[in-house]
């Protein structure tokens, strides 16, 4: 959540900050604001509540020179999204500006002694208080650095920050601790700074991610990194590998539609060179531990949040049947709250699509402190989750900039699919089985592109849905982490009251819903519990209830029953989740679109949460 960007070098930095934010619009925000070291050497600042374009307006009204500058969008948290609450944020005598993600968790007491020796606050911000401090503990001939980390001394709580001042002019100060941020290393004398590798990417792909505890001080020159107990440290410099065009929509009405076009891409990139024909089992390179410690884990936790906790469902499902292992979902939020048993013979696997989740970061860290090996599966190289698991895999479906995670969900099944065949295999699943999982993985890209011809099938059905106040989803076995994944994106973009459910534990409750009014959609593939599932069917259909099943093999008995029929090819049980969610996701996506609602960038969403 929040976006951070700096620039210092030769060019002017205003047009270079707009176009930063502009790409990270994606992760959530509800005001933006910018402030340039101007040429008289005092800072100058331009900040709107609403979207982006509101600020750019007041910028063409009023323009701001200079060459060394930071921007910020933010997704409130302290105090209200209004004007006097929008970043930057000022020193009393306005010498130093400071950007912030996070949360300052002691920011009431160290508030509170700032009023009582005569500070005036202007926001109802945590930040704030962090600006005030900078000032007051700047040391006689010191520097920035040293002022912002003596500051950093007294905060408790998480935080990417971004600060510059006009009394030690020409340079940016960054910090980090539980809040993602990047220096963006230029060519010609210029830096930049991103809380994502997004907003940099039009100017270097050369980056160096910060770790917990680590400042920098960024000139045109240069960049130094330290850390606020170790002194100087040295960060590597990564390759961002994807390119602009990435992050662009490519033709697409919206990143949501783009990306959930670009499955069958994404999800050969997660497969490719990583399965064993004749042997019927995988290769995943970031699987370094030896094979007889993961022959020596008794149990497995997945841990995860929203979209990333569905595939995690799908991967217990997953484990549990090929490896024949005990496998056990942990909401990442609750993991480190409930005292969790987990021991060294036991591996936690951490899932997050940025690699930044602070709950899921957090629970990675709560099972590494008490003796469980970690594996992650993420998707952004370098991420911190990446770097603090001891070992995993990449999905490789490069940026994902709708906030409603769609190809990233899959390739997570996708991942989970890999490692349950490559542990299975291991111990007892059969070569043949194995072979026969490996022929339907290979099979899903093309699947996915039969599913997507049917886009504007969808589209005519979501036309009958979109004013429906509830819908109904159901599911059993593989397809009950679906109908959960059906539901979240259904409310994520459309604003409708959407449940998931196992489908048997529909006359548990949720049948009392039902009446003509009410659409239920019901994944019903062949698979071991079809049969199951048709008697529910039964059940809506006997109270009126409209049925929008999803199905493979035809409609088969379904037939005069379900009142409409999403079809998805045959493929191995364990893989139908790939498949049976593509329809929902148009269906959510099309729904959304119809009623107006801005499918990219949802209210009251980020796109990461990167804070507890």
């Amino acid at each position: 959540m929040c976006g951070i960007v700096g620039y210092v070098g030769s060019r002017e930095a205003v047009p270079i900050l707009l176009g930063a934010l502009r790409r990270l619009e994606y992760r959530g925000y509800d005001s933006a604001g910018v402030t340039v070291l101007d040429p008289d050497g005092t800072l100058k600042t331009a900040k709107a509540t609403g979207k982006l374009t509101r600020l750019e307006h007041l910028l063409v009204k009023h323009p701001l020179a200079g060459t060394c500058g930071i921007g910020h969008t933010r997704w409130a948290t302290h105090g209200a999204p209004n004007y006097e609450n929008a970043h930057p944020h000022f020193s009393a005598d306005g010498t130093i500006a400071l950007v912030h993600n996070g949360i300052i968790e002691n920011a009431v007491s160290l508030r509170a002694g700032l009023e009582a020796a005569g500070v005036r606050f202007q926001s109802e911000t945590d930040t704030e208080v962090v600006a005030h401090l900078v000032e007051r503990l700047w040391p006689e001939g010191g520097r920035l650095e040293d002022a912002v980390a003596l500051a950093l001394e007294r905060v408790i709580g998480t935080y990417g920050l971004a600060v510059v001042s006009s009394r030690d002019p020409n340079k940016i100060v960054v910090a980090r601790h539980g809040s993602p941020l990047l220096l963006g290393v230029g060519r010609d004398g210029e830096m930049l700074v991103g809380s994502d590798a997004a907003a940099v990417i039009a100017h270097t792909r050369n980056v160096v991610y910060l770790d917990d505890g680590d400042y920098a001080v960024i000139t045109p020159e240069d960049y130094r990194t330290f850390h606020l107990r170790l002194g100087p440290v040295r960060r590597q410099v990564h390759e961002v590998t994807w390119d602009l065009a990435a992050i662009e929509k490519g033709g697409f009405e919206h990143f949501m539609l783009k990306e959930i076009f670009e499955q069958p891409r994404t999800l050969r990139d997660v497969i490719r060179g990583r399965i064993i024909e004749d042997e019927g089992s995988a290769r995943l390179g970031g699987i370094t531990v030896d094979d007889r410690d993961l022959l020596g884990v008794e149990r497995v936790v997945i841990t995860a949040c929203g979209t990333s906790w569905h595939s995690a469902l799908i991967g217990e499902y997953m484990l549990e049947e090929m490896a024949r292992i005990p496998t056990k979902v942990e909401y990442a939020s609750e993991f480190r709250y409930k005292n969790p048993v987990v021991d060294k013979n036991t591996l936690v696997i951490v899932i997050s699509q940025s690699g930044e989740t602070a709950d899921t970061l957090a629970a990675l860290r709560e099972a590494k402190r008490r003796g469980a090996r970690v594996m992650g599966i993420v998707n952004a190289v370098g991420s911190t989750i990446a770097r603090e698991t001891d070992f995993g895999v990449y999905l490789h479906a490069g940026p994902e900039i709708g906030v409603a995670s769609t190809k990233s969900f899959t390739s997570q099944v996708a991942a989970l699919a890999l490692f349950s065949l490559y542990l299975g295999r291991l111990r007892n699943l059969s070569v043949l089985e194995g072979r026969r999982l490996v022929k339907a993985l290979k099979e899903l890209p093309r699947q996915v592109e039969m599913i997507l011809a049917g886009n504007d099938a969808i589209r005519e059905l979501a036309e009958q849905y979109q004013d429906s106040p509830n819908f109904l989803y159901l599911g059993r076995g593989f397809q009950f982490p679906v109908a959960l994944e059906g539901a979240l994106k259904l409310k994520e973009v459309s604003y409708i009251h959407a449940e998931g459910y196992p489908a048997a534990e529909m006359k548990h409750g949720p049948i009392a819903l039902i009446d003509d009014k009410m659409p239920v959609v019901v994944l019903a593939p062949q698979d071991p519990v079809y049969h199951k599932v048709v008697s529910t069917i039964e059940e809506v259909k006997a109270r009126s209830g409209r049925v929008i099943a999803v199905v493979s093999n035809g409609a088969g008995e379904l037939e005069g029953m379900a009142d409409h029929f999403l079809y998805v090819p045959e493929t191995h049980p364990a893989l139908l989740p790939i498949l049976t969610v593509i329809p929902l996701q148009l269906l959510a996506y099309h729904i959304a679109v119809l009623r107006g609602c801005d499918v990219d960038q949802p209210r009251n969403l980020a796109k990461s949460v990167t804070v507890e």
